[in-house]
């Protein structure tokens, strides 16, 4: 996973409320167990509509995704949070999101941001000239008008993001910890060792 630590650039200001899963990904997408290629079905229900956010070139590439409520809502597809990292979002800011796919964008090292929906319509004002800037460090997002608005977010998940830290990422940092119990438990427990052919 990578290290996420301060996200800048443009965002797409879509601001679009109860975005399911299935907007995001739709059921066809769910074939594949690659995390590969998913960029291309993402909002394609979206972005089948003339003049979309998605496909506009002044938004093309942009890191950041300002949405409505209930973001990520419907079912628990860990595809959606892999077709948003596949397209090149590397953040997402509305004032809510689903749990479920919080927790798996966070799993998959995509920060989601909550913010008031007055801080959110106004990044959505902004970002249609102007790019954003997130500073997961100092949980603030800004703008060059000199807008700061302060966010909260688990220690736990920013510490693990700020690091690039997934669940095996944490496993191998307590490599030492694994291997000093396993050799105690041989030191204890001898019988259970099985005999060497």
């Amino acid at each position: 996973m990578n290290k996420v630590s301060t996200i800048a650039g443009s965002a797409y200001p879509w601001g679009q409320k109860n975005v399911d899963t299935d907007v995001i990904i739709s059921a066809e997408w769910l074939k594949t167990v690659s995390r590969e290629g998913l960029g291309k079905g993402a909002f394609e229900s979206v972005r089948a509509q003339p003049g979309n956010v998605f496909d506009d070139p002044a938004y093309a590439g942009s890191p950041i995704l300002i949405a409505g409520d209930n973001f990520g809502c419907g079912s628990s597809r860990e595809h959606a949070a892999w077709a948003i990292n596949d397209l090149g979002i590397r953040a997402v800011i509305a004032p809510s999101f689903s749990d479920i796919f919080s927790g798996n964008a966070f799993k998959n090292g995509l920060l989601t941001v909550v913010l008031p929906q007055e801080a959110v319509d106004r990044l959505i004002e902004v970002a249609k000239e102007q790019p954003i800037t997130i500073d997961l460090e100092h949980q603030v997002v800004t703008t060059p008008f000199q807008d700061r608005f302060e966010f909260a977010i688990d220690p736990f998940r920013k510490m693990c993001l700020m690091e690039g830290l997934d669940e095996i990422g944490l496993t191998l940092g307590e490599d030492a910890a694994i291997s000093g119990y396993e050799a105690q438990r041989v030191a204890d427990h001898p019988w259970l060792v099985p005999a060497a052919e």
